[in-house]
């Protein structure tokens, strides 16, 4: 299949200035390699503050990247002018309130991608277009002159969706789409987003918390840790056999509804603190909560190696 995205040694960094004027960074990317193939979702799971969401904002470089190449079709646009890229490269944002702006309508909301990219010769067109939008999300031409305030968060999210698809992307970061929805409505937007894969023949980046939304969705899963890709694998093959202890933790702790299995399961208990971003240690970064940490894990950090066709781990344990 075709690489639609491809990362090399991704870094991002920020600077922070301190009391003194002393300058330190947050380590939020370090060395990312990873490739996303035409048609595929791409799940990045982790915990609050593993760097998803930077990964996903400096693939489309609304935060430049460090260091490191990004490519879109084996083009190098980590340097290039973004504008004829924005038309191919969209995100939905994990807050549809925050992302939407409160004083423009939801038509003008999404008729702003139609305007810039001037992909309406007129104003019917256009109008035609904006109601074909919201109606492929699920709303209706009625709800083009409303504003976001009037919407429940799952229609605010489905606005957001149509102001995405107004340029008729080909890749989409989707940052934690359904995080700030109830259940019910989130199965309503996972539904809409894998029917409009299917029919537009988009590329997704799903960036959340919630496992098994990933699991659903995704063909592939990465693992995030401290800014590191820490394993990535086929979906099932994840869930099947996780390889890094990080993974077997997060895993671990998915809950299932089922006192019994529940009481029955083993779980890892992790004792040690959380490295801070600006003060990393060396070596693999989970080695000071690593319940099976060595010497050399302290010492030397380790790269991200294929261990069984398709499933990649960075971790001393199997090099």
């Amino acid at each position: 299949m075709t690489r639609l995205i491809e990362l090399e040694n991704l870094k991002k960094r920020f600077r922070v200035k301190e009391a003194w004027g002393k300058v330190r960074y947050i380590h939020a990317v370090e060395n990312v390699p990873l490739y996303i193939e035409q048609g595929e979702t791409l799940g990045l799971v982790g915990e609050s503050g593993c760097g998803k969401t930077t990964l996903g904002r400096t693939i489309l470089r609304l935060h430049e990247p460090s260091s490191g190449k990004i490519f879109f079709r084996g083009q190098d646009i980590t340097h290039a002018d973004m504008l004829p890229y924005r038309r191919k490269m969209q995100i939905i944002f994990q807050d549809p309130s925050s992302s939407l702006n409160p004083r423009m309508t939801v038509g003008e909301i999404v008729g702003e991608p139609i305007d810039i990219h001037h992909l309406a010769s007129s104003r019917p067109e256009r109008k035609d277009r904006i109601n074909y939008l919201l109606s492929r999300v699920g709303l209706n031409s009625e709800h083009a002159n409303r504003y976001p305030h009037e919407f429940s968060g799952g229609q605010q999210q489905r606005i957001g969706i149509a102001r995405a698809l107004a340029v008729e992307p080909e890749f989409i970061v989707c940052d934690e789409p359904v995080s700030a929805l109830d259940v019910s409505i989130q199965s309503q937007i996972v539904n809409m987003l894998e029917d409009m894969q299917r029919e537009l023949g988009l590329t997704y980046l799903f960036i959340a918390h919630d496992i098994s939304v990933v699991r659903h969705i995704s063909r592939r899963i990465g693992v995030m840790y401290l800014g590191n890709l820490v394993e990535l694998a086929a979906s099932k093959e994840l869930y099947k056999n996780p390889l890094h202890p990080y993974t077997k933790t997060l895993l671990q702790a998915v809950p299932i509804p089922d006192p019994r299995i529940t009481r029955s399961r083993q779980r890892t208990i992790l004792n040690g603190e959380i490295p801070s971003p600006m003060d990393l240690p060396p070596g693999c970064r989970f080695s000071t909560l690593c319940p099976n940490a060595m010497q050399c894990c302290s010492e030397t950090a380790p790269m991200l190696k294929e261990i069984a066709p398709g499933h990649q781990v960075a971790c001393h344990l199997f090099t």
